[in-house]
């Protein structure tokens, strides 16, 4: 693709940027390595703003996936700036204040943001999305103990929103239009599990609940839902989803199919290109489909082929997909995509306990598994599946004891 020298440009300061930033100086890139952000802070952690961050048990300076230090050491150089346009010919991108940066290796780390909610009274004062750390400062400031918060949406980031506002004293309602909770992602068994886990919790949990508009004058009072009835609201937060920023890679003419479409080593539609993270789709051979996926540990090896490729090296992405969700003392752990699952099969008891494996096959072979609180399960599940093997019930059955 191009040599080691010159400026490698990375646009996209979170997860992917940075790793691509890293991963170029370990690949030999000895040229400028700049990385375009336009956030206020260091690189951060995305996944501890609706935890820990949230909660109010720790800082953004906690949350910096590397000190200013390694960049300074590393020569990398962090940039505040929106990018505005590209020019694949010329090799440049244009940025909101009117200037241009030229490179010779180009990243596009673009990332997504939170899906808006196309409701009545979505913009009044109180309703917040939570994607960014300035989200999570708007939300805490009006966050009161005895407060009522109402979460628009019953996936991952609102569950994790609930359980972090139920630990700060709210009464926390979650409104899921679908029948059950993480309906997309999960077999009923762990949505039913969760569900228990929070109303247990003091979360009023509703399912095949519509939100239809937000009340107030200035500020929300309420949230009006299917049949008219008003959920009392102080805050509400709105967790619908992410929509990736591929408008920047799109209008530059890149392929895009609910991202930036890149293959086994990270080359975008033009190879002198690569992507990473939440912006991307790529096709993972072993579901044969193309995937976006919204995963740390995804955007960090997509990041790494990605460096590796601009460097001239061969890097393929082929490590399993991996997640992983925190709520309460529950630590849930996904090793794998389900997606097509024909037969489930557990471990545990999550109607009365709070640790048990969900297994998902199909055709008698697994696909992935859910792991509350069972991180021997994942881990053996995710090096099983991540060698590429084949594993069938008798086999997952040998190979994991039986829990106490």
């Amino acid at each position: 693709m191009t040599r080691a020298r010159g400026t490698a440009l990375v646009v996209g300061a979170s997860h992917a940027g940075a790793q691509v930033a890293a991963s170029l100086r370990q690949e030999g890139w000895d040229g400028d390595v700049l990385l375009v952000g336009d956030e206020a802070a260091l690189p951060y952690q995305r996944p501890p703003l609706s935890k820990a961050y949230l909660a109010g048990t720790s800082s953004i300076d906690d949350l910096a996936i590397r000190k200013s230090e390694f960049y300074e050491k590393h020569r990398i150089r962090l940039v505040r700036a929106t990018v505005t346009g590209l020019d694949r010919a010329a090799r440049r991108i244009w940025t909101s204040d009117g200037g241009t940066i030229s490179y010779d290796g180009l990243a596009l780390c673009t990332g997504g943001r939170a899906r808006r909610a196309a409701l009545p009274g979505s913009t009044l004062e109180g309703v917040h999305y939570l994607r960014t750390f300035a989200d999570v400062e708007a939300i805490r400031q009006s966050v009161r103990p005895g407060g009522r918060a109402v979460i628009i949406g019953g996936g991952y980031i609102g569950l994790e929103t609930a359980a972090s506002l139920r630990t700060l004293g709210l009464e926390v309602t979650v409104l899921e239009a679908a029948e059950r909770v993480l309906a997309r992602v999960t077999a009923p068994a762990v949505s039913s599990f969760y569900e228990r886990v929070h109303r247990e919790a003091g979360v009023d949990i509703r399912t095949s609940v519509l939100a239809e508009g937000i009340e107030g004058h200035t500020s929300v009072t309420a949230v009006r839902v299917t049949g008219g009835e008003r959920v009392a609201a102080d805050l509400v937060i709105v967790g619908i989803g992410l929509v990736p920023n591929t408008e920047l890679a799109a209008e530059a003419g890149l392929r895009v199919d609910d991202g930036i479409v890149i293959d086994d080593h990270a080359r975008t539609s033009d190879d002198r290109i690569v992507a990473a993270g939440d912006c991307v789709s790529h096709r993972l051979a072993r579901y044969d489909r193309l995937v976006r996926l919204e995963s740390v540990p995804s955007a960090t090896e997509q990041a790494k082929a990605a460096a590796a490729t601009l460097c001239g090296k061969e890097r393929p992405i082929r490590a399993l997909p991996w997640f992983w969700s925190d709520q309460y003392d529950l630590k849930l752990q996904i090793a794998g995509l389900n997606t097509g699952y024909d037969e489930v099969s557990l471990s545990g008891d999550p109607a009365a306990d709070r640790d048990f494996s969900c297994f998902y096959f199909r055709d008698g072979l697994l696909l992935a598994a859910d792991c509350v609180n069972r991180p021997r399960d994942f881990m053996w599940i995710k090096q099983a599946l991540g060698r590429g093997g084949k594993v069938d019930r008798a086999q997952l059955e040998g190979a994991l004891q039986p829990h106490p």
